[in-house]
């Protein structure tokens, strides 16, 4: 398994798709399935059946999960960027491709 280039909490641009252009927040990395949430982006509709606990029903908008290799990082500048490892004081961090600034703390 490679090491994760996009962890929750980054700030990423949505690449391709109806999305495309749209920046957000990852809330949710799921390294296994090759796929992230992000925050605002990629709203799935699903219609519910009214419940006892939700006596209404009606319409309930998620965000879906979408492939990794449609989102990118972001830059300062707003910008999509490549991530590479780098070691630093013998610690593996993430550099944006771009700019050369660490990602990791």
């Amino acid at each position: 398994m490679a090491a994760a280039k996009i962890k929750k909490g980054d700030r990423v641009v949505v690449l391709s798709g109806k999305d495309k252009g749209k920046t957000g927040t990852v809330t949710l990395a799921m390294p296994k399935d090759g796929k992230v949430v992000v925050e605002g982006v990629n709203i799935a509709t699903r219609h519910k059946k009214p419940t006892q606990a939700n006596p209404q029903g009606g319409l309930e908008k998620t965000e879906a999960p979408m492939h990794i290799s449609k989102v990118a990082h972001v830059t300062a500048d707003g910008k999509p960027t490549r991530v590479r490892f780098e070691t630093q004081d013998g610690k593996k961090v993430r550099v944006a491709v771009k700019t050369g600034d660490k990602i990791d703390g």
